[in-house]
Order: structure tokens, then sequence, then C-alpha cells
């Protein structure tokens, strides 16, 4: 498929200047496909290593709570859990990686509370065990969530590269070589022609 343009050499330098920048623009995206994939592969990587710690640890603190279920009455259980006694702060800001705007989850808590949100009288080490452990979860899994929201805007800007990087490679850049070579061969064609016109017409001149 060629461009539509007038063989000409105005033209043919117009178009020229457009390929050398549409190869160009391909390299540079090109380089930033390869280092958004790169950046991916390596976030994909810490975000499994997260996902599967908070699993493990997730059911480490389901098996303590099971635990203190059997031990402790349902009612004892409820009213241990009903009344927070710590403050958790997130902050959401933004940070840009290869011109993505991932996320970045900034979280406070208050310091000196009581982590136990009740007495220690009617309760069991298994339930103790169990707010322990999901307490100190919190910080990875905000972090967990950091990373999959990050994986998911990183792999979109992956996709919407490619399509840009194929469009100029498979596209434009062919279109534009063709048509190059279209208006060169109509312009050494045209000039071929006007050279032997311009030989008979000596000639005429000589024979007269």
């Amino acid at each position: 498929m060629e461009i539509r343009a007038n063989p000409n050499r105005m033209e043919l330098s117009r178009l020229k200047r457009r390929l050398v920048t549409a190869k160009r623009g391909h390299k540079l995206l090109k380089d930033k496909q390869d280092e958004l994939i790169k950046k991916f592969i390596d976030m994909v990587k810490q975000n499994k290593a997260l996902r599967e710690e908070v699993e493990r640890e997730l059911v480490a603190a389901f098996q303590s709570f099971t635990m203190a279920r059997s031990q402790m009455p349902a009612n004892v259980v409820e009213e241990s859990l009903m009344i927070p006694t710590a403050k958790v702060s997130i902050d959401i800001k933004k940070s840009n990686i290869m011109s993505v705007n991932v996320p970045r989850i900034e979280i406070s808590m208050e310091e000196g509370k009581n982590l136990y949100p009740y007495g220690f009288a009617g309760t069991s080490a298994e339930m103790d065990s169990a707010i322990r452990t999901l307490s100190a979860m919190l910080p990875k899994m905000l972090k967990l969530a950091e990373f999959e929201k990050a994986c998911q805007l990183m792999a979109d800007e992956i996709e919407k590269t490619r399509r840009r990087v194929n469009a100029l490679e498979y596209v434009l850049i062919p279109q534009l070589e063709n048509t190059i070579k279209y208006i060169t061969m109509k312009l050494d064609e045209n000039e071929r022609s006007s050279r032997t016109r311009l030989m008979k017409i000596k000639e005429m001149v000589m024979q007269e």
C-alpha cells in the first residue's frame, strides 16, 4: 500500500524527512518497550515473592483464629474484636516509571497504642498470635496491592507501546519507503523522457 503523493522533488524531500522521523520514533519506542518489559519482569518477580509470603502468613493467621474459636465461645471472640485500639492512616501518591504513573501507598500507624483490643483474661494465646500476625501483615498487604496495580498499569503501557511500534514497523515505514521508491522511479523516468526529447530537438535543429 502506498501513500498518495504527487511525484515531485518537494514531495520526495518531505517524505524522506518523514521517514527519518518515523525511524527515529520507532527506535525510541522500541527502546522504551524493552525497558518497560525489563522493569515489568522485575516487578512481577517481586510481586510473586511478596504474594507467596502474604499467603503463607494469612494461612498461619487463619489457623490461629480457627484454634482460638475452638477454644473460646463465639460471643467472646466477636466482643474481643469489636473495638479497634489503633488507627492507621494511608496516603496514596504517584510515582513515574517510564512515563507510567504507578501508585505509591504510604502507611502510618499510631505508636504507643495497645495492639490487642481486649484483655488477656478471657482470650487464648492463639487469638493473640493471630492478631499479632495480621497487624504485622497490613503494610505487606498494602505493598502487595501497590505491586498488583503497578503491574497492571505497566502491562497496559507495554501493550500500547507494542501496538505503536508495530504500526511504525509494519505499516507507516514500509508505506513511506514504497512511496519514496515510486516517486524516485517516476522522477527518473520523467528525467529520461525529458533528456530524450531534448536530444531529438537537438537533432532536428542540427538537421535544419
